[in-house]
Formats: C-alpha cells, sequence, structure tokens
C-alpha cells in the first residue's frame, strides 16, 4: 500500500460526496415535475414522446398498474432484442459480418440487458454487430436504467405521501429518467471520453502490422494484427452512468479503446456511483427531510469505504505462495509490489480494487481488472459487495429501494427491542410490509445458493470450472451471485457459454430482477395508503449515529448469515490453503 494509492480511494469519496447534493437535487425536480435549467430544450421532447405514445402523465397508477407496465415493457424489450440478436447477420451496420447469435445465448443476453445486469457470456467485439451494439444493448443500457429509477420513484412516494392509492405514472417516470437524467449525463461523459482517447467510429477493423511477429502452434508467423473499434464510447458511458456494465469489448474497461488512462478509470468510478449515491439525497427531498437521505448515504458509504480499504490491503500484500517464495510479485516505479496479476499497469492496485469493489458494490459489473485473478480476501470483498443484496450504493434505483427494505427491518428489530410499534417516516410497519421486505430478502440468496448447488453437482456444471477445487467452487458461486444480483461481472475463470448456464442464468437474472421489483412495488402500494402517524418522544430517530451503525450491522449480519457457509467453502477455504494453515 501506498500514500498515493489512498489518495486516490480518498479523493474519489470527496469528489463523489461534492456532488451527491447538487445532482440529486436536480433528480427530485425532475421527478417532482418543477422546472430545471434544461426544461426550456427538455421538456418540448418529453411532450413530443407523450404525444406520440398516447401517454397521459397526470393519470397515476396503482402499485399493481405500476407493475404491469414494467413487466409489460420489459418482456417487449427482451422480445425485440432477441429477435435482434438472431437476426443481425441480415441486417445493416454489419461491416464484420457477424453471424446471427445461437438461440440460448441470444436469450441469456436480452435478459441480461432488459435487467440491467449485462452478464456477457460472449466478446462483444467478435460476436456483435454495430447494429445490434447500438439498437440493442446501448438503447436497453438506457430503459433497463430508467425502469430502476422508476421502481425507486415509486416507493419513495409512498413514504411521501399517505392516505392515497397511486404511485405516479411509469411511462412519465421512465421518460424523465431518460430524457433529463441518462441522455443529458451520457452526452457530457461521452464527449469527455472521446476527448481521452475512446474510439466512437463506424470505421470497420484496422488491420496494424506487428512489431515483433509471433508464431502460432501451427507454425505459421503472424506480421499482422486485426484491431477491432466502434462506436465505443456511446455505449461506455451509459454501460456505467446506468450501472450496467456491459462491455463493448471483451475485455471491458481493462481493454485501451475504452479506458485509455488513469483520468478516464477515475471518471468511470465516477460514473458507476453517482446516480446511486445521488438518489439518497433525492429520497431525502422528496420526502421532506434531507436528513433522512444523508443518514443512507452515510451508511453506504462506510461500508463502501472499508471494504475497499480491505480489497486494497489484500491485493497489495500480493499471492501469501509467492510471498514465502521470495517470488517479485510485478513490482514497478508506479507499484511497490503486490499481486499485479489481471491488472493493468497504467492504473495499478490501488484504483483496480477501487474499481473491483465499486462495481461489485453499485450493480454495475464492468471491471478494468481480472477479478478471477484476485487474492482469496480480495475476491471474498467482491462477492460480499453483491451479496449484501447490492445496496452499498447498489444498481441506479435498485441499490435505493434495496436498502429501504434494510431500513424497514432495523426500524422493525429496533422497535420489538423496545416494545414499540416500528414506525418510518410516520408510517406503521405491519406485518405485510414485513412480509415484502422477508421476500426482497431471502429470494436473491434461495436463487443464488440453489443455482450454485446444482452447478456444483451436475456434469454440465462443472465442464465450466477451468480451476478445480475451492477456486472452482468461487466461480460457480460468483457467477450466481452476479447474475441473481443484476451485477453482471465474473470471474472470468468460467466458460458460461453453454446451454445449462446460458439457460440457468437467464432464469437468476430474470428472478433477481422482477421477483424483487414486484414486492417493492406492492411494499409501496401498501405503504402509501396509510395514514401518517403523529411521532413521539418514544419514536426511533432514523438519522442518528447510532441508528446509521444499527442499519450497518443488519446489512451486515444479514448477508454474512446467508453466505457464511458458501464462502467458507470457496474463498475462505482458498486463502488459508494458500498460507498453509
Amino acid at each position: 500500500m501506498t500514500l498515493t494509492g489512498w489518495f486516490q480511494i480518498i479523493l474519489f469519496v470527496l469528489v463523489l460526496v461534492l456532488l451527491v447534493k447538487p445532482v440529486g437535487l436536480y433528480m427530485a425536480r425532475v421527478y417532482q415535475g418543477e422546472r430545471t435549467f434544461v426544461s426550456p430544450i427538455l421538456a418540448p421532447v418529453e411532450r413530443f414522446i407523450y404525444r406520440i405514445s398516447g401517454v397521459h402523465p397526470e393519470e397515476e397508477m396503482t402499485w399493481k398498474e405500476y407493475a404491469v407496465a414494467l413487466l409489460l415493457f420489459s418482456l417487449l424489450g427482451i422480445l425485440l432484442l432477441f429477435i435482434l440478436l438472431r437476426a443481425q447477420n441480415g441486417l445493416p451496420l454489419n461491416p464484420g459480418g457477424m453471424k446471427a447469435m445461437p438461440s440460448d445465448l441470444a436469450f441469456n443476453t436480452a435478459v441480461s440487458f432488459v435487467t440491467n445486469t449485462n452478464w456477457q457470456n460472449y466478446g462483444g467485439e467478435s460476436t456483435l454487430s454495430y447494429l445490434s451494439q447500438m439498437l440493442g444493448l446501448t438503447v436497453q443500457n438506457f430503459l433497463s436504467a430508467a425502469s430502476g429509477l422508476a421502481i425507486a420513484m415509486a416507493l419513495i412516494r409512498a413514504f411521501a405521501r399517505h392516505n392515497v392509492q397511486t404511485l405516479g405514472n411509469f411511462w412519465a417516470d421512465l421518460t424523465r429518467s431518460v430524457v433529463y437524467i441518462l441522455i443529458p449525463l451520457s452526452i457530457l461523459l461521452a464527449m469527455i471520453l472521446v476527448s481521452q482517447g475512446v474510439v466512437q467510429t463506424f470505421s470497420q477493423s484496422i488491420t496494424a502490422n506487428v512489431l515483433q511477429p509471433s508464431t502460432t502452434s501451427g507454425g505459421e508467423t503472424i506480421h499482422q494484427q486485426v484491431i477491432a473499434v466502434g462506436p465505443v464510447a456511446s455505449q461506455l458511458a451509459i454501460k456505467h452512468l446506468g450501472t450496467n456494465g456491459g462491455g463493448f469489448f471483451n475485455a471491458n474497461a481493462a481493454h485501451p479503446f475504452e479506458n485509455p488512462n488513469a483520468l478516464t478509470n477515475f471518471l468511470l468510478i465516477l460514473a458507476e456511483t453517482l446516480l446511486p449515491a445521488a438518489l439518497t439525497y433525492t429520497f431525502g427531498r422528496m420526502v421532506g427531510d434531507t436528513r433522512q437521505g444523508w443518514a443512507i448515504f452515510i451508511a453506504m458509504m462506510i461500508l463502501l469505504c472499508v471494504f475497499a480499504g480491505f480489497a486494497y490491503a489484500s491485493e497489495s500484500a500480493g499471492n501469501p505462495v509467492f510471498s514465502k517464495l521470495g517470488v517479485d510479485q510485478g513490482a514497478t516505479n508506479i507499484n511497490p509490489g503486490g499481486n499485479m496479476e489481471g491488472k493493468e499497469d497504467r492504473f495499478g492496485i490501488a484504483p483496480s480494487t477501487l474499481f473491483a469493489t465499486v462495481t461489485t458494490a453499485t450493480s454495475t459489473g464492468a471491471v478494468d481488472s481480472m477479478h478471477d485473478s484476485y487474492t482469496p480476501l480480495g475476491g471474498l470483498v467482491l462477492l460480499l459487495m453483491m451479496e449484501f443484496g447490492e445496496v452499498v450504493l447498489g444498481g441506479v434505483g435498485s441499490g435505493l429501494y434495496g436498502m429501504l427494505v434494510f431500513v424497514i427491518v432495523a426500524v422493525f428489530v429496533a422497535g420489538l427491542m423496545v416494545g414499540r410499534t416500528p414506525e418510518y417516516l410516520g408510517k406503521k410497519i405491519e406485518p405485510f410490509e414485513m412480509k415484502m421486505a422477508a421476500l426482497l430478502i431471502l429470494i436473491m440468496p434461495i436463487v443464488v445458493l440453489g443455482l450454485t448447488a446444482l452447478a456444483s453437482v451436475t456434469g454440465a456444471g462443472q465442464a465450466a470450472i477451468s480451476n478445480p477445487g475451492p477456486h472452482g467452487f468461487s466461480q460457480i458461486l460468483y457467477a450466481f451471485t452476479s447474475q441473481g444480483n443484476n451485477n453482471g461481472s465474473a470471474f472470468a475463470g468460467l466458460s458460461g457459454n453453454s446451454a445449462f448456464y446460458n439457460l440457468t442464468g437467464a432464469a437468476a437474472m430474470l428472478i433477481g430482477r422482477f421477483w424483487l421489483a414486484i414486492p417493492t412495488l406492492a411494499l409501496a402500494g401498501s405503504l402509501v395508503s396509510k395514514k401518517k402517524a403523529v411521532p413521539g418522544a418514544g419514536t426511533l430517530s432514523t438519522t442518528s449515529p447510532l441508528f446509521i451503525g444499527w442499519l450497518i450491522a443488519i446489512v451486515i449480519v444479514v448477508g454474512a448469515l446467508n453466505f457464511v457457509p458458501a464462502l467458507a467453502l470457496g474463498p475462505v477455504i482458498e486463502h488459508l490453503l494458500m498460507i498453509g494453515a
């Protein structure tokens, strides 16, 4: 570890904290229909979309109507993207002559991008046409992120309103998310990325002469290399801002055409966290108490900083086996040793581990280093960030509504301990709310652990493992943890492009998205109809340091209880074997 490394992590935290209030305030004004500085330009666009689509934004929906709209919209997205991927060989903007994607892989990919998971069992530059990348994947990057924001808005309104039945209009929330938030920020970020060397072109692949010819196993000498290019910057911007993660290239953000230097790396990390962090202030603003939003933000950031620091320390310590042998583990001018396997020299250990921790905490799934090459304890951090339920900032929208469920649980348990009816923001937490909260907390572990067990005992599941023993188990556990939490990152050593993993992975992604979204909306429907209770002398303060600590404890305990046995079979035992314990 170095002072420079810690400075990079601290700088990221400071910049993020400074952006939370202005961005969160802007989003609150957007969703409340208030005028913003971009309204003269974008309000006509919003009205035009309503006019051609027949949407009446003033007509609000009950939670059931909101849920039906979400499901129908997502189902249509899966169908259209599946057709596009299957037919790309006969469509324009295919300069590389890409073939139609196989059915099982096309289904997995369509589900992946519509559910905001962006899990990729393929190499983008060798599999997809430019049309598929733009019209298929990039469009869904916008729409899936906007859907998450819409669900979060429905739950926020449930806390802000009382004695009503409606939660807003799904189509209006979706439109405002795209028009006012995602598109403007994506254009700004894409322009900055292009200025730093990120590729944005419709040209065909470039053929270049290599500096040092190489010989293949068949004896053929290679004098030229085909370099893939394409419309990268436009996809890259929303990939990070929407916590999507699907890379244009197979190497994702480790590719120099996606992530050329330290500045772009910093901006991509910041982009992943900006909207999930700012939503906490949006929440506080819309419920009329910004302290509530700051309390949630502080809890999230404490968890993120502690685990990012632990990951940095673990990777800086290096491989314990190499350390005992006195092997040089990649010391350079900017990296004084440590586990540099799978990491880019132009970034180093601190930015790489920060990126990895953030991408697993925020449901982004992009990578600038290979998670499969992390030390067992470093990999353990990445698993935990997802297994907490993607609430440490979490995905755009989904992170906030996931953390609010933990807040409800924390309030309920605290209420039982002191013998009072639990309340949050004046809403009594009763049996129905706890049933929905229990579903939201338990569904993900059941799916992840169930599919991990299935893959571990079947031939089709075991065939994809590249490393035997505990690390092979970790690869399977990571894959389903990632898909079940709509993250999308991977221990890249698992060969996931098979019918077994494509279909089981699609099931995990569908359940991880919609079997959580629907109970969230049901929870919102129950809360919005309640009358607001008047706070009393015994009302639990949900903005105090004590409650913030209690909320952090609830998140850790629930995550640990669900996954400790599985983690013991994977990264924990792998670490013990490496140190000779």
